[in-house]
């Protein structure tokens, strides 16, 4: 998928207008999820948008409790009654657990996808194993792999499979939950760059080949500012020194 380098992450918004003002602002993609809540609440806001919806790209993402075989096909057309929507662009396995069966669970994605209930198959939290294995029962390739994704916590395989098999690793909680607001090698870049925290991680994200990016924002002032750290470009040796940070956290074990 051609996936824009900074989407925006749902998770926890309860207001429409964040969502429509996202949409005001140039964002295209848009990410929210079964356990997140707030679907309806998206669908709203995309339904307030001047935007045609064909220039959005739309995903969401099965809960472990609607991933048997003969529950897929339920659990995607409620998602997409509580967003006012006749299809999604970007359907994911949440996790690979509780009612996840690859030889199960996908071919039912397989049958939504070739209904139009959605255009793509994607995954979540998978480890490469898993990755593996759903290839195997997949028809398509691979859409998508949404991970966690940070200067404390990138994990190499997942970044090396995305980047073998040409799909976009979608890395959330780009911004470690705040944690790279007080990290002292990413403040000093910052610094040097006369710019924030957040734009320093964001750019390092984006650094990496087949990585894009869905961090959450509120406000007009950091949805923009969230945008525009896609045009930082850090050098070589700044991305040496976030890559050596010693510190590893993990924000959202299985």
């Amino acid at each position: 998928m051609d996936l824009p380098p900074v989407g925006l992450g749902t998770m926890g918004l309860s207001d429409p207008s964040t969502v429509t003002t996202a949409i005001d602002l140039g964002y295209r993609h848009l990410d929210t999820a079964q356990i997140y809540e707030n679907e309806g609440i998206v669908g709203e806001g995309i339904a307030a948008a001047s935007i045609d919806r064909s220039e959005l790209l739309v995903a969401t993402k099965l809960w472990t409790d609607r991933l048997a075989g003969d529950d897929v096909r339920r659990g995607t057309e409620a998602s997409l009654d509580r967003l006012g929507l006749d299809r999604v662009d970007l359907l994911y396995v949440h996790r690979p657990r509780d009612d996840y069966a690859p030889d199960e669970t996908l071919p039912a994605l397989d049958a939504v996808r070739a209904d139009g209930l959605t255009a793509h198959v994607g995954l979540s939290n998978f480890e490469p194993a898993q990755l593996e294995t759903a290839r195997e029962h997949l028809d398509a390739p691979i859409a998508a792999h949404q991970v966690e994704f940070h200067p404390f916590f990138a994990r190499q395989a997942l970044l090396d499979d995305a980047q073998a098999h040409g799909y976009p690793l979608v890395a959330y909680s780009p911004l470690a939950g705040g944690a790279v607001f007080e990290d002292p090698t990413i403040t000093e870049i910052a610094a040097d760059h006369d710019t924030t925290p957040a734009a320093v991680s964001l750019a390092w994200v984006l650094s990496h080949d087949n990585v894009v990016t869905i961090p959450k924002a509120s406000s007009p002032t950091h949805l923009r500012a969230n945008r525009e750290a896609a045009a930082l470009e850090l050098d070589a040796a700044e991305i040496d020194r976030i890559d050596a940070i010693d510190r590893e956290e993990e924000l959202y074990p299985e």
